[in-house]
C-alpha cells in the first residue's frame, strides 16, 4: 500500500479507501458487488447495514458495514446508506488486498471527518510562555500550517468523485490553488467533500 494512502489518527494508522481500490485495481480487481441488507428506519434505530463482495484474480472476498446517524458525522448523516456501503466495501477490499488496518471511513463519528480545529494558545500568549522559557519562539496553530501531502491526496481522490470539473473548478469555488490552502482549510473541504461523497 502506498504510504501517500496512510493516515495517522491518535496514534494509529489507517488506510483510505481510495488507496485500497487502487491498490485492488492494481491487483486484479475483478467486480464489486453490493447489497443493501437493513434499510434504516425507526424500528431498527435508522441502522443501515450493506454488504459488499469483492472479486479479484485470488478469488472472492465479502464484507459487511453498517452506519447510522450515532456512528457517522453530521455531514454524514443524510447518507447513511452509502456510507454502509462505503464501509461493506473497505473491509472486503482490505481482505482482497490483506491489508490489516482499518480504512478510515469505518470509523464511527468523531474519527470519520477529519480532526476539527483544536484550541491552541494566542500568538501573543505563547510568545510570553516562550519567553519565560527563554526559547523566544511564537507557537503557530496546528491549522494554519501549509495543507499535509496526505490532505492533499485524500482531497484531490475526494474532488474527483464530487466535483464536476475536477480540481480547476475546485479551486474556482475555494478561489486558491489546492496547494495553498492551510491544515484547516482542507479539514473543512474533506469534511464537506467526504459528507458529498459517502
Amino acid at each position: 500500500m502506498r504510504e501517500e494512502y496512510m493516515i495517522e489518527r491518535g496514534g494509529r494508522r489507517f488506510v483510505l479507501y481510495a488507496g485500497l481500490l487502487e491498490e485492488a485495481h492494481a491487483r486484479g480487481l475483478r467486480s464489486i458487488e453490493t447489497e443493501l441488507l437493513q434499510v434504516p428506519g425507526a424500528k431498527n434505530g435508522e441502522v443501515a447495514i450493506a454488504r459488499a463482495v469483492v472479486r479479484t484474480e485470488e478469488g472472492k472476498f465479502s464484507g459487511i458495514g453498517d452506519a447510522s446517524p450515532g456512528n457517522v458525522s453530521r455531514a454524514i448523516a443524510p447518507h447513511i446508506i452509502r456510507m454502509a456501503e462505503t464501509r461493506a466495501k473497505a473491509r472486503a477490499l482490505r481482505d482482497a488486498i490483506n491489508v490489516g488496518v482499518a480504512a478510515l471511513e469505518e470509523l464511527g463519528d468523531e474519527e470519520v471527518v477529519p480532526e476539527p480545529a483544536r484550541e491552541t494558545k494566542s500568538v501573543e500568549s505563547s510568545r510570553v510562555a516562550g519567553s519565560q522559557a527563554g526559547e523566544g519562539k511564537d507557537e503557530v496553530p496546528k491549522e494554519a500550517l501549509p495543507v499535509t501531502r496526505k490532505q492533499l491526496n485524500y482531497l484531490e481522490a475526494l474532488i474527483a468523485d464530487v466535483v464536476e470539473d475536477g480540481v480547476p473548478k475546485f479551486e474556482d469555488m475555494v478561489g486558491k490553488p489546492i496547494s495553498e490552502l492551510t491544515r484547516g482549510e482542507a479539514s473543512e473541504w474533506i469534511g464537506r467533500l467526504s459528507g458529498r461523497a459517502a
